[in-house]
């Protein structure tokens, strides 16, 4: 049955087949035939726009039209392709780290630096919601700056969590939501940290999460912790 609903629409002018996209879509309606991303199964897309974020191209976007309503039964029914399967950008390649990878020794000190990243991608718009390493994580959304300004960040905030950085003032807060949507609806996410400066163009990034948890009908305890210039934590609040 077809109905006037949301969907994505693709640009093949723009396309350029790194199917980027592919693995960011968890519900399976894209693919790429003969050298381009297709939606191919139009009763798959939900409309969401969670592969928008990952066209380097901008070739994708959200359309109001008259299209095959969305099968959400049809898609958990669906057996989907595992993850990783990318053949684009090596930086979205999915990757699970060893838990407290020695770096080189610090001068100042003479023992290890010790590297909390426990995943890679680490960006936002990289990182498909059905990734395994946000299964039941304790997420911590970092805005870009953080880790500039903060200089323990590895030591103070990312022990145990699973990070994911981005900045809303130069992305588009509109596909974070969406993103953000999917990995509640996806991951079973417990818990949410929120690391932001004190910076006006920061103070949006909290919402854009708590509007993507909206958007997935979840409540998640969620913490922001407001990061000075100068380096310091300013604040810490429930949201």
């Amino acid at each position: 049955m077809k109905v006037i609903r949301k969907i994505i629409e693709i640009d093949e002018n723009l396309c350029a087949g790194c199917g980027e996209c592919i693995p960011a879509c968890p519900e399976g309606a894209l693919q790429i035939v003969n050298g381009k991303a297709k939606l191919v199964r139009e009763d798959f897309c939900d409309g969401l726009g969670a592969c928008l974020g990952n066209c380097p191209k901008g070739a994708i976007r959200i359309v109001e039209r008259e299209a095959e309503a969305f099968d959400e039964e049809a898609v958990e029914e669906t057996p989907k392709p595992q993850e990783p399967a990318l053949t684009g950008c090596p930086s979205a390649t999915l990757r699970t780290l060893a838990a407290k990878v020695q770096r080189p020794v610090d001068e100042a000190t003479q023992t290890p630096v010790t590297s909390a990243l426990s995943h890679w991608p680490v960006q936002i718009r990289l990182v498909p919601p059905r990734a395994p390493f946000l299964k039941q994580a304790h997420l911590l959304v970092a805005a870009d700056c953080t880790p500039i300004a903060y200089p323990r960040f590895h030591q103070d905030f990312m022990a145990g969590k699973v990070v994911l950085m981005g900045c809303p003032k130069f992305d588009n807060v509109q596909d974070y939501m969406a993103r953000f949507a999917q990995i509640f609806q996806e991951a079973d996410v417990q818990r949410v940290t929120v690391l932001v400066m004190e910076v006006p163009c920061c103070s949006g990034l909290p919402l854009v999460v708590k509007k993507g948890m909206a958007l997935a009908g979840k409540e998640v305890p969620l913490e922001v912790v407001t990061i000075g210039i100068e380096g310091g934590v300013l604040q810490r609040k429930d949201l």
